[in-house]
């Protein structure tokens, strides 16, 4: 019996990974490097810069809620830790939902090469591209 759940655990781990979406990382360290391998035009690294000093003021703002929370509840007992850890997830969910939304709005401002370049990178790493819809013309 073990060894069929220890299978089927590393099958759900497997495509968990595969499930995971391709993130750029805007407002990261790597701003750079999406300059250069998407070839961002002015217009789209003035937006990079400005999405990321976004994205850094409301993730702070999390953060520094997730330093309170932890602080306040330091010496708790196990059950309000277990509120505590509930609260605490939500917070990073909270941070993830940004980082996404600031990589979305980049890939918007994306033309056909760049998003291509992109989802041709997700797919060699086996993550999957964040879907815009590029129907509609925004320009």
């Amino acid at each position: 019996m073990k060894p069929i759940c220890l299978i089927s655990f590393l099958l759900l781990c497997f495509s968990g990974t595969a499930q995971m979406e391709c993130m750029l990382g805007v407002g990261g360290k790597d701003n750079e490097t999406i300059i250069k391998v998407f070839e961002l035009s002015e217009e789209q690294q003035e937006n990079l810069k400005n999405w990321s000093a976004e994205l850094k003021v409301r993730n702070d703002l999390l953060r520094e809620k997730a330093q309170y929370l932890m602080k306040k509840n330091e010496e708790s007992s196990p059950e309000v830790l277990v509120t505590v850890s509930q609260e605490y997830k939500i917070i990073l969910d909270s941070m993830k939902q940004n980082i996404r939304m600031m990589d979305k709005r980049l890939l918007g401002t994306f033309n056909e090469a760049q998003y291509e370049r992109y989802t041709k990178l997700c797919n060699q790493m086996t993550l999957r591209p964040i879907y815009i819809n590029r129907s509609v013309d925004e320009n």
